[in-house]
């Protein structure tokens, strides 16, 4: 397909939008270790929460103060009987990755301020429309749902849809694009029907004048 057969008329893959580091391999399932265990834990993680009514909060202080525990003992205990200690990877995060993370969150927080404005001066109406219609259905979904049920899921569609439309691109292009051009027709057939009816109307009320 060609570039004007893409959604949006875009010129980059989807790998590059999302930043084509990093981030973009796990969403993408370019590293499915990562990928599949990010989906494992999420998984793990949410079950506990609506099984055993932990809050965040109790949860993430309740493990690691039971692992801290575990290691530390383990770790005297090995001094003691000389034996060899915990088996720990080198906790350590690459100026590399830090670098691509930062620059991630940053391009990405640039875009949200950008359309902020845009919206606050009145620049883009069909954005505000956009954006005032995610946020009313957001509004809508978090009264339905708890916030550790709706992060999972988020996490879920956010590991699954990106991948699925990468498989899956020029069939979903071609469908997006066609019903695109379907409604365009019928909003500029609905225009011209409302416009001749709004000319019969002021040309009625000019001859009864």
């Amino acid at each position: 397909m060609g570039s004007s057969d893409k959604f949006f008329n875009r010129q980059r893959s989807l790998h590059q939008i999302l930043g084509g580091g990093f981030v973009a391999d796990v969403v993408l399932w370019r590293r499915k270790d990562v990928t599949v265990g990010i989906l494992v834990v999420t998984l793990f993680a949410w079950v506990v929460f609506e099984r055993s009514g932990y809050t965040l909060l109790s949860l993430v202080s309740s493990v690691f103060f039971l692992l801290f525990t575990i290691l530390f003992l383990w770790a005297k205990s090995a001094a003691i009987l000389n034996r060899p200690a915990p088996p720990l990877p080198h906790l350590y995060l690459s100026e590399e990755m830090v670098n691509e993370a930062a620059c991630f969150i940053c391009s990405h927080i640039n875009m949200l301020l950008s359309v902020s404005e845009d919206i606050a001066l009145g620049k883009d109406t069909n954005m505000f429309v956009k954006v005032s219609a995610g946020l009313m259905l957001v509004a809508v979904i978090g009264g339905l749902t708890d916030f550790v049920t709706l992060g999972y899921t988020s996490l879920v569609i956010v590991l699954t849809v990106p991948a699925l439309y990468e498989k899956y691109e020029d069939q979903i292009d071609a469908f997006v694009l066609m019903a695109y051009r379907k409604s365009w027709q019928l909003r500029q057939k609905f225009d011209a029907v409302c416009v001749s009816k709004v000319q019969r109307l002021s040309l009625e009320k000019k001859r009864l004048s």
